[in-house]
């Protein structure tokens, strides 16, 4: 329907997936990525178990009043939504700067028809 002639216009090149993969500059891209993924979600896993135990096992400790009737489970349940955003803004700042960049330089290559050279020493 209205996304036929959209795909009959545009043809995607041939692309070499394995070579784009072991490039330099595709294996930087996924050391930065996976540099930065892995120790953030390792914290907040710790993070998260820290609560759950905590409310498991500290019911006295988390109970403690910390103003009116909230009390520290209600705040660190909070923290915890908190947490999940400010980690995504980070994510999404770093993924700014620091991938998109080589994304987009390793997206341009491809639909130029570049060949890939998985010899070549990272730029």
């Amino acid at each position: 329907m209205g996304n036929d002639a959209l795909s009959a216009e545009t043809t995607q090149p041939d692309v070499d997936f394995t070579a784009v993969q072991a490039s330099p500059r595709f294996q930087e891209l996924r050391g930065r990525h996976r540099r930065f993924v892995f120790p953030v979600l390792a914290a907040c896993l710790v993070w998260y178990l820290a609560y759950v135990l905590l409310a498991v096992y500290a019911h006295d400790f988390m109970s403690t009043r910390v103003f009116g009737s909230v009390n520290l489970a209600m705040v660190l349940g909070l923290a915890q939504v908190v947490t999940t955003f400010a980690v995504t803004m980070w994510y999404v700042s770093y993924a700014n700067r620091r991938l998109d960049p080589i994304a987009a330089e390793i997206r341009d290559e491809i639909e130029s028809g570049a060949e890939f050279d998985t010899q070549a020493v990272a730029r």
